[in-house]
């Protein structure tokens, strides 16, 4: 596990504002029916969910809340919950989410 946070922080690309934006979208398609438009994890399916999703801006992340943290989660997924593991993106879209949810994090989004 630490040489994959290893790896993950060795190859963490800058947060820049297209791959924020990229992340944006790919929320949308992805995360957007647990957690919600906002973050506060409110979609359409999170009351069918135990536990509910995260509300990123006010609950604390379970494996951490910095992009290498949040990257490493869609990596892993989360057990014991319905947050799945999101390998079948590309190393470059989960960076683009984990920026993103950051951002949701910060209150910025």
């Amino acid at each position: 596990m630490i040489w994959l946070l290893a790896l993950a922080a060795a190859a963490t690309p800058k947060a820049t504002p297209e791959l924020i934006a990229r992340g944006r979208g790919l929320y949308a398609v992805w995360c957007v029916a647990c957690h919600g438009e906002t973050g506060a994890g409110d979609g359409p399916t999170a009351h069918t969910l135990d536990p509910r999703p995260r509300n990123f801006r006010t609950q604390t992340f379970k494996q951490g809340a910095r992009p290498g943290q949040i990257f490493t989660t869609l990596t892993k997924g989360v057990s014991g919950t319905a947050m799945v593991s999101y390998k079948n993106l590309a190393d470059e879209e989960r960076w683009a989410l984990a920026f993103y949810v950051a951002e949701l994090k910060a209150g910025r989004k």
